[in-house]
């Protein structure tokens, strides 16, 4: 399995901008395209193996499907607008076509689907949202796909972290099977930022530090979590949004947390941290 990496967008005005599959992560289940689309731009999802969750990040499109059109979804123009998003769930062997209905910057999230679930829409009024942490450690969290809504593989969140924050901790982990306590799931992260000149800081380790890289995202790049500890640190000036996809051989987010910074959910936070 390779080590976590950024995948570096060619920031192009219009067309796919990312295209992470499982042979290019060196792993089993994730797969993560980003489209930018002009308003009239169409692309066709093949009917396959995979599941797909399709996110608009931000702009407006018409989604037809085995079931119908969803016409003209979609109500955020910028993800920064922290109101949660459209999105369509599509089972395997659900051939879709999309049409941009304006500047659109669609994410297709992908793994691997078995059973038979009918396509759906996911509108913002089903999508749970929550913050979690305090101090410095404080994020917005949109559950777009969680595990205890339908799906097979797939378990779709994005998160805000405003400028000196951080997410994605205290550091933890999900790549050790263990029955009850932590479940193996992929993870990528598509980052943006607000201004979008800015980057943040991501640390993928694991506790024998086999694999200890400290990565540096700019906008529109996504970071691949192949296992190990993944937090986020914002920079001064910048908010970050991520767009996080995971998936394993069991559909379930259960996560260690790494003992030396698991205080930080405690009440010695923010207390005695200075």
């Amino acid at each position: 399995m390779t080590a976590s990496v950024i995948s570096k967008s060619t920031h192009q005005q219009s067309g796919q901008i990312q295209h992470i599959t499982p042979d290019i992560a060196g792993w089993k289940y994730v797969g993560f395209d980003l489209w930018k689309l002009k308003a009239g731009e169409e692309i066709a999802l093949p009917s396959d193996d995979q599941e797909r969750c399709l996110v608009l990040v931000s702009g407006l499109a018409s989604v037809k499907t085995t079931i119908g059109t969803f016409n003209k979804i979609g109500q955020r123009m910028d993800p920064f607008e922290r109101t949660p998003p459209w999105s369509v769930y599509l089972p395997h062997h659900s051939p879709a076509h999309v049409r941009a209905d304006s500047d659109l910057e669609l994410a297709v999230c992908r793994s691997p689907g078995f059973g038979n679930l009918p396509p759906r829409l996911i509108p913002p009024n089903d999508v749970g949202v929550e913050r979690r942490g305090k101090g410095r450690n404080k994020r917005l969290v949109h559950n777009i796909l969680p595990d205890d809504k339908p799906a097979d593989s797939l378990l779709v969140v994005e998160v805000y972290t405003d400028e000196g924050d951080t997410s994605s901790f205290p550091s933890h982990k999900h790549d050790t099977p263990v029955e009850g306590k932590e479940t193996y799931l992929e993870e990528t992260y598509y980052h943006r930022f607000n201004p979008p000149q800015g980057f943040c800081m991501q640390r993928i380790y694991t506790d024998d530090r086999s694999l200890d890289e400290c990565v540096a995202p700019y906008n529109h790049d996504v970071v691949m979590v192949p296992r190990g500890y993944h937090p986020v640190a914002t920079i001064a000036g910048y908010d970050n949004y991520y767009l996080n996809v995971m998936a394993g051989p069991v559909r379930k987010w259960q996560f260690s947390w790494e003992k030396d910074h698991a205080w930080i959910n405690s009440s010695d936070y923010p207390s005695h941290s200075k």
